[in-house]
């Protein structure tokens, strides 16, 4: 038995620049699924993505989805791509057990939460702590940090150096276009005792909060006030009156994945990449 992509479009151009086609998945020419592959909006045409893939019931567990992966991948060969991405829900573990003996590897998962109804008391900061919001004046030197920082997670886990900074410039740039005065976004300080210990980021992500960014700083690490920042963006989220909360965590950040877990997130969804040889 053959297993082949036929193209069911012509190849379509986004305003982003992002090149995409869908495809049948086919056997012996009768159609058994199907798959959608496109540029990255983030990394540009270096980075392929593989946004669906699908198999119909009668012909799965056959090998079939391996097969059409591994087809992707010379499409995005064959558009001068260099690494494929692709996202699997964590409830889809054959999906992840197959992905992973593709040589995909988990780079990043996404977790979350659902939060308390707004009339339940939200949580509490341990005593001394407090929230404050960030000031225009700190947001330059809060940025250009955390930039290098989020450059710098790409970069170490394999994104050439080029591709993770133009991510970071361009996602600062779209989603922190006014500054601390950026709709839908929430831009916080947290101190202990009168001293500054950390920051945190928060967004209105659809009818959820996100946060994406929460740091301790350097000299104030090992102390509890990761936990106290987590505590501080629920207590932002459902004071808003947002019904959950999402973030995203590296693969390799052990303390992080803990904290988080040890504060009843689920993981939700896996994001993997894979060098294209």
């Amino acid at each position: 038995m053959t297993t082949t992509l036929r193209p069911t479009e012509p190849l379509q151009r986004a305003a982003d620049g992002t090149r995409s086609r869908r495809y049948q998945v086919c056997v012996n020419s009768r159609p058994v699924g199907g798959i959608h592959l496109s540029t990255s909006p983030s990394f540009g045409d270096a980075v392929a993505r593989i946004l669906d893939l699908h198999i119909e019931e009668p012909d799965r567990r056959r090998g079939r989805g391996t097969v059409a992966a591994l087809a992707a991948e010379e499409v995005a060969r064959g558009w001068g791509c260099t690494r494929v991405e692709a996202s699997v829900p964590a409830d889809a573990e054959a999906a992840l057990r197959a992905a992973t003996a593709l040589g995909y590897v988990v780079r990043n998962r996404q977790m979350g939460k659902a939060l308390a109804a707004a009339a339940t008391i939200p949580p509490q900061l341990p005593a001394g702590s407090r929230g404050r919001a960030l000031t225009p004046a700190e947001f330059d030197d809060w940025q250009e940090r955390q930039k290098a920082a989020y450059a710098e997670s790409w970069f170490s886990r394999g994104v050439p150096e080029a591709q993770a900074w133009a991510k970071a410039e361009k996602d600062y740039a779209e989603l922190l276009p006014d500054g601390t005065a950026t709709e839908g976004m929430i831009l916080s300080v947290l101190e202990h005792e009168g001293a500054r210990v950390g920051t945190l980021w928060v967004g209105l992500h659809e009818d959820r909060a996100f946060v994406y960014d929460v740091q301790t700083d350097e000299e104030h690490r090992g102390r509890g006030h990761g936990r106290t920042l987590m505590l501080l963006a629920e207590a932002q989220s459902a004071a808003a009156g947002w019904t959950g909360i999402r973030l995203n965590v590296f693969a390799g950040n052990t303390p992080a994945e803990r904290l988080y877990e040890s504060l009843g997130y689920e993981t939700l969804t896996y994001h993997l990449s894979k060098d294209l040889l």
